[in-house]
């Protein structure tokens, strides 16, 4: 049996809301603010629907506005981009989230950047990118990255330098990003991927693992070094042998634990850290925006 500990997402993210709701009470409190999110969803997907629900309910428990605004499938590019421009220009509102996936007919691209950056609490708009990328303040950091961050910031007790770490995926939503926030928290970073030649060997190299590629079970635990700590960014639902599905990560849990000091379960790891961080991000704004130093999480 291992002596991994496992990291509870579930209640690290009760933890940072908990956070949250203080720090908007002082905010409401000491500055007469309270932070307004508002998410828009277009189309009927349903896990969409489910996650929208997910985000109203915690952002009224934290104490902040919830703004939603359900659009058709139908709903023209056009008319998307007039309502995000009503809520950039709405003084009520501190964070916009328009949710994806977006009908076939939509261009993202093009709606992520009609976002005002300062509202951008996905942290997806170029602007935003490019203040991760370059280390300057201000910016707004995507919400999963921001989540494995503070995981392995409590862990090590706040001091990352001089750790190696290794990133498998290079997505613009977690692998770069991710890559940008180990590298401000001073550890020297690979970024792996398909293309790696040897990637046993990266990983078996890393004090840290952070796993975000997107199939299932593909890093194992004979890759690792003895004590390294493993954040699985990873979801993915596959067949069992007896019927039904079950949902795994993107690191093959059962021999990783056996190597690892720390490990993100899947499910109840990073994923109750999304919408946690999303609140970080909306208070964060209200904070910016009124010229207020953001409570640190």
């Amino acid at each position: 049996m291992s002596d991994a500990k496992i990291i509870d997402g579930k209640a690290f993210a009760a933890n940072i809301r908990e956070k949250v709701a203080a720090g908007v009470e002082k905010l409401k409190s000491e500055n007469g603010i309270t932070p307004g999110l508002a998410v828009v969803l277009v189309g009927e997907d349903p896990a969409s629907q489910v996650y929208v629900r997910n985000k109203g309910k915690q952002t009224v428990e934290a104490g902040m506005e919830s703004f939603e605004f359900k659009m058709s499938e139908d709903t023209t590019q056009d008319a998307l981009l007039a309502k995000v421009e009503e809520l950039n220009n709405d003084p009520k509102v501190n964070g916009i989230l328009v949710q994806l996936p977006l009908p076939k007919h939509i261009d993202e691209e093009a709606v992520l950047s009609a976002i005002n950056p300062d509202k951008d609490v996905d942290g997806f708009h170029v602007i935003n990118v490019g203040r991760l990328n370059t280390g300057m303040a201000g910016g707004l950091v995507p919400c999963t990255p921001l989540g494995c961050i503070l995981m392995l910031r409590d862990h090590f007790g706040g001091d990352l330098s001089g750790k190696k770490a290794v990133v498998v995926g290079r997505s613009n939503i977690v692998g770069k990003p991710m890559f940008n926030l180990l590298l401000q928290e001073s550890c020297t970073v690979t970024v792996a991927h398909s293309r790696t030649a040897d990637l046993p060997a990266e990983v078996g190299a890393a004090d840290i693992v952070v796993a975000a590629v997107g199939r299932p079970e593909m890093v194992k635990g004979e890759w690792m070094k003895e004590g390294a700590v493993v954040i699985d960014v990873g979801i993915n639902r596959i067949e069992k042998p007896e019927g039904g599905t079950r949902l795994v990560g993107d690191v093959d849990f059962a021999s990783a634990v056996e190597k690892a000091s720390a490990i993100t379960p899947v499910p109840g790891g990073v994923g109750p850290m999304t919408i946690a961080c999303l609140l970080v991000n909306t208070l964060t704004a209200a904070c910016q925006q009124n010229g207020l130093e953001a409570p640190k999480m």
